[in-house]
C-alpha cells in the first residue's frame, strides 16, 4: 500500500514538473527565443535550459519558434533563419551543417481525420547532415531527408528525400541530383 502512495506520488511530481516546465517556456522562455532581439548564444542557451541540445557554432535568427525545445536535437554549424516555426510535438533531428530558410514550416503532428475525435498523430522527422530547406517549404510528419538534399522554395515535403538529390513544387517531386 505504502509504495502505491509513493509511485502515484511520483507520478504527480513528475506532472508537475511538466506542467511547471511547459508553462515557463510558454511564457518566459518562448517570447524571448522568438523576439526580434538578435542574437544567436543567448538563444542557444535559453533553448538549452528547457532540454534542446545544440551543438557548436551556427546561427539562429530572430522570429524562430519552438514548440517544444525537449524534442528538439540540433547538429553543429547549422543555420535556422527568420520565422521558422519547429512544431515539434515529436522528435525533430537536425543533423550538422544544415540551412533552414526563411518561412519554413517542420511539423511533426497531424490529426486523423478517419476518426470521430480527430485524434492527434505523432511522428518524429529527420533531417541528416548538409541538407537545405528552401525558404517557405513545409516539412510533414513524418519526413526524413537523407544527407545533402534540397528542398527548394515553397515544397511540401512528405516522405523521404532521396541522398544528395533536389525536391521542388507540392508535393515535393524530384528534380535532380545535386551535383549533376
Amino acid at each position: 500500500m505504502i509504495y502505491q502512495k509513493l509511485n502515484l506520488y511520483k507520478k504527480k511530481k513528475t506532472n508537475i514538473y511538466d506542467f511547471i516546465k511547459k508553462f515557463l517556456w510558454n511564457f518566459i522562455g518562448k517570447p524571448f527565443v522568438s523576439s526580434f532581439i538578435p542574437g544567436t548564444y543567448w538563444r542557444k542557451i535559453i533553448l538549452r535550459l528547457f532540454g534542446a541540445k545544440i551543438g557548436i557554432g551556427g546561427k539562429i535568427k530572430p522570429y524562430i519558434k519552438v514548440s517544444e525545445p525537449w524534442n528538439l536535437l540540433v547538429g553543429d554549424h547549422c543555420w535556422l533563419g527568420e520565422n521558422i516555426w519547429i512544431d515539434n510535438l515529436s522528435i525533430v533531428k537536425i543533423g550538422n551543417r544544415v540551412c533552414i530558410s526563411q518561412g519554413v514550416y517542420i511539423c511533426t503532428g497531424n490529426h486523423n481525420y478517419k476518426k470521430e475525435l480527430f485524434d492527434l498523430m505523432l511522428k518524429s522527422i529527420i533531417i541528416e547532415d548538409d541538407c537545405w530547406l528552401s525558404a517557405k517549404s513545409i516539412i510533414s510528419p513524418g519526413s526524413i531527408l537523407k544527407q545533402g538534399s534540397i528542398a527548394s522554395i515553397g515544397s511540401t515535403v512528405s516522405g523521404t528525400l532521396k541522398e544528395n538529390s533536389i525536391y521542388k513544387g507540392n508535393p515535393a517531386k524530384f528534380f535532380k541530383f545535386r551535383y549533376d
